[in-house]
């Protein structure tokens, strides 16, 4: 029979696009589903090393992406909210949850791929709930998936006759190396090991591989995949960096390891010896090695492969670390400063906008705590008037205008994506906060502006006027921190608090006025020490206002 190299080139291609359009929409949108909570179980799911490992192989199996686990932990280590051996045990983890997406594959569902296309479709097209719309482009991205390996499997069954892919296949079986680099390369290529697993059992379906030709090609696959990470990493921080090391060097020692065992006969009979003893356990399973179909052999390879080489690198979680920390030392000039940085922001986060604004609201809250301190520390410099204190007051000045354009880019950058209708409100209630916070640190300037005025001209205040003062600081300061605990924990109690206070302040204002203009009736007070108190009182009750505002976007009034 003649072989159209076009129509195998084409059906090919055409099918691992389709493929791989599928396993993206499939992924992103169950991550949208996921949201925040993805964020939130790695988080608090990693403890201990083999809590890591549950808790990655968790996230994984649920998005149905390693790279996406992996990606997103680098970003935590990077924000500083994961430590490296933290970060070790969910990597492991992935490389297990991974191994879903092949069993699925290894499922005849391709029949099926038409009828699921369409339940896909009808749910996304007709529903009105955003979370239904989510998990129906889902569904449509499963189908898409399996009609992909559909129009795959037509164009690769004529490799098995081509001379150029038989030559090919046998140098592997001769040369195992071959075969790994091949996985390693066409993984890099298309950034997805589902992908390259995917193809492989479809060559192995198709005949125009053998198991023992496939497997080599399997773990260089596994190593093709931290590529991702890599890429990741690349400008973030030394901690991730030395994560996005870690899955690679934890992919090569485990194919090392196992490879050589593969060739001599050995891993061949583990993987054999778990289906049948251990496999069969599994309820509605009563198969064994031989009635496995070849695509479901290789995922089982690949799960009995990843957990191996999990329980092996486990106990040396620490060991691990140290490799990774000696290749990648540190670097002291990245501490420098660091708290004058955007800690929690990291673009990525922004291919899931859920999480994207939690970090989002984990930056404002601690540009909130810098506001706190520059109003503190203008306070104090206006009692003592301590050179280090105005220096720090400009640092802490040009911080908070820089950390309020770098998280105002960042949410219009996560907002670009459509938005669940909380995620809008919660983006909008962030960019309001954001400009409040802002012309906080601005009445701070002022303060330590009248301070200078106050030593040029040599401005005393009286002891009531002092007193008047005191008070109103305290009250101001306590609401400023009601204000952004409020923020924090959607506290609407809190939030009201802050509403109660600022009526007080009102009063205090006002009637501290009074009390100004009779002390310069008395001839108590003079002119200039009346212009600095009214100043200082005015921007303590701006300050209350904006904190009012963010209070006021808790209770959803704006």
């Amino acid at each position: 029979m003649e072989i159209s190299l076009q129509e195998v080139l084409f059906s090919f291609l055409g099918g691992l696009g389709l493929f791989l359009f599928g396993l993206r929409i499939m992924s992103d949108s169950l991550q949208s589903v996921a949201g925040d909570r993805m964020r939130t179980i790695l988080e608090q799911g990693t403890k201990s090393p083999i809590r890591g490992v549950l808790t990655g192989t968790l996230v994984t199996a649920i998005i149905q992406s390693s790279s996406a686990t992996t990606v997103l932990t680098v970003g935590l280590v990077n924000a500083q909210l994961l430590t490296l051996r933290q970060a070790i045990g969910v990597i492991m983890g992935a490389n297990i949850g991974t191994t879903i997406t092949a069993y699925i594959i290894g499922f005849k569902l391709k029949a099926y791929a038409l009828p699921i296309l369409a339940v896909g479709a009808f749910l996304f097209l007709f529903s009105k709930n955003k979370k239904f719309q989510l998990i129906g482009q889902a569904i449509f991205g499963f189908g898409t998936l399996f009609y992909g390996l559909d129009i795959m499997s037509h164009g690769m069954k004529p490799l098995k006759d081509l001379p150029f892919f038989i030559n090919l296949m046998t140098s592997i079986e001769n040369n195992s190396i071959i075969g790994v680099l091949i996985g390693m390369f066409f993984t890099f290529i298309v950034q997805s090991s589902s992908a390259t697993i995917g193809v492989l059992q479809e060559l192995a379906y198709q005949k125009a591989v053998t198991y023992n030709q496939a497997i080599p090609i399997l773990f260089g696959d596994n190593i093709g995949t931290t590529v991702t990470a890599l890429l990741a990493s690349i400008g973030a921080s030394v901690a991730a960096r030395r994560t996005a090391l870690t899955h690679f060097v934890f992919n090569v020692i485990g194919t090392l390891i196992f490879l050589p065992l593969f060739l001599i006969g050995v891993f061949n009979k583990v993987v054999i010896m778990f289906t049948n003893y251990i496999f069969t356990l599994i309820p509605g399973f009563a198969g064994t090695w031989e009635t496995l179909g070849i695509k479901l052999q290789i995922a089982q390879t690949h799960a009995v492969f990843n957990i191996s080489n999990t329980l092996i690198h486990l106990p040396l979680v620490s060991l691990l670390a140290l490799i990774v920390t000696k290749l990648i030392p540190d670097k002291k000039e990245e501490e420098e400063f660091k708290g004058y940085k955007t800690q929690f922001l990291d673009k990525r986060f922004l291919r899931n906008p859920s999480v994207a604004l939690s970090q989002a609201t984990r930056e404002i809250l601690r540009m909130g705590q810098l506001t706190r301190e520059a109003f503190s520390n203008s306070i104090q410099y206006f009692e003592n008037r301590e050179k280090a204190l105005f220096d720090k007051s400009i640092v802490l000045e040009d911080t908070i205008d820089a950390l309020e354009r770098e998280i105002t880019d960042y949410i219009v950058l996560a907002s670009e994506k459509s938005l669940s209708r909380e995620d809008s409100n919660r983006a909008y209630i962030l960019l309001q906060s954001l400009n409040d916070l802002e012309r906080i640190g601005d009445h701070c300037e002022n303060i330590i502006e009248q301070s200078e005025y106050a030593t040029k001209h040599n401005v005393n205040i009286s002891g009531e006027a002092k007193e008047e003062l005191h008070n109103m600081i305290e009250l101001v300061d306590k609401s400023l921190g009601l204000a952004l605990e409020a923020l924090e924990k959607g506290s609407k109690v809190l939030a009201k608090k802050v509403v109660q206070n600022e009526k007080l302040i009102d009063k205090m204002h006002a009637e501290y006025r009074r009390s100004h203009i009779a002390r310069l009736n008395r001839k108590i007070c003079n002119g200039n020490n009346g212009a600095v108190y009214l100043d200082l009182l005015s921007n303590l009750e701006r300050i209350s206002d904006h904190s009012r505002n963010i209070a006021g976007y808790v209770l959803g009034e704006f």
